[in-house]
Formats: C-alpha cells, sequence, structure tokens
C-alpha cells in the first residue's frame, strides 16, 4: 500500500477518530484495561489539540492505501523549538512506513515554521514509539518537562544548518 501524509485539521472527522484512537491506545496501556469511552472523551476535553493549527502549530494525517492510518501534531513552544504530540498508527499498519513519513512531515512543517529543534517526551511503556524516534534521528536528552505521563525524552535538530543543540 502507498502512503500519503499531508496536513489536515485536527477536528476533521477522520482526524478526530485518529485522536480517540490515539488516546484510547494511549490510556488503556496506562491503566492495563481498556479506556471506556467516557474516560476518552474527558481526557480529549480541553487537551490543547487546538494549538495544532498555525501559527502555533500543525497537524498531519497519514493515509495508506487512501484509508486514514496514522496522525501526528506539533507545537510550537518556542521561537526555535517545537514539541512532537500526538503520533499515532493504527496497530495494522505499524511497520510498513508510516511513521517515518509521519515525522518527515513534520520535519519539513516545523522547518517551514523557522523551527530548529524537535523534541519530544514519551512513556517507558510505549515501546513501539521509542524505536520509532530512534531510529528516525530522535535522541534521548535531559528532561526538559515534568509529568505522570513524562518518563522518556527525545529531540533531533532539523535546521538546515547544523547549530547548537537547544532543549
Amino acid at each position: 500500500m502507498t502512503w500519503t501524509v499531508a496536513p489536515e485539521p485536527f477536528d476533521s472527522p477522520e482526524a478526530a477518530l485518529l485522536r480517540w484512537d490515539y488516546y484510547d491506545e494511549v490510556a488503556s496501556r496506562y491503566w492495563g484495561r481498556p479506556a471506556t469511552a467516557e474516560e476518552i472523551e474527558d481526557g480529549l476535553t480541553d487537551d490543547g489539540a487546538a494549538l495544532l493549527t498555525a501559527p502555533t502549530g500543525d497537524f498531519v494525517v497519514g493515509r495508506s492505501g487512501g484509508r486514514a492510518a496514522a496522525c501526528a501534531g506539533l507545537i510550537v513552544v518556542a521561537e526555535d523549538i517545537a514539541e512532537v504530540t500526538r503520533v499515532y498508527v493504527r496497530p495494522e499498519f505499524r511497520g510498513t512506513g508510516g511513521g517515518g513519513l509521519l515525522l518527515a512531515a513534520l520535519e519539513e512543517r516545523a522547518r517551514a515554521l523557522g523551527v530548529a529543534v524537535l523534541r519530544l517526551d514519551t512513556r517507558h511503556d510505549l515501546v513501539e514509539a521509542r524505536g520509532l524516534y530512534a531510529k528516525h534521528g530522535y535522541r534521548e536528552v535531559p528532561a526538559f518537562s515534568q509529568g505522570p505521563y513524562r518518563e522518556r525524552w527525545f529531540a533531533k535538530e532539523v535546521a538546515p544548518e547544523p547549530g547548537a543543540f537547544p532543549v
């Protein structure tokens, strides 16, 4: 199947369903049980997704064979730093190259916004995500944020010219 990745409003019907599936998976894995619809809805309420639009950020949807299969966002947190967030590939599409294409699209979008460094935080149990980030040049860095779901931190310089690596 052929992958395409393109910007899309975070609240389009397909993007909203991908965000629902993302939250369902990360919450269910964290709690060690299936998340309820109410818990997912509560988690998505006021989750900061509105920042996934210009000028504060961006959101992309990946499609495999025309089917919405993945999503990712970025939020600009400083003049030259953005955070990668809500990276999700539906399980049946994992291992087919979509995750790398999502990251490449975000890196391109970040450069267009003048961002030099992308960073992200994740959890220990999200092994697939950590592998994806490492495979695509994100390296572990010291903690730059705190919270119950933040256990590992990664960053990647995406500026065209090498320079300082702020975190």
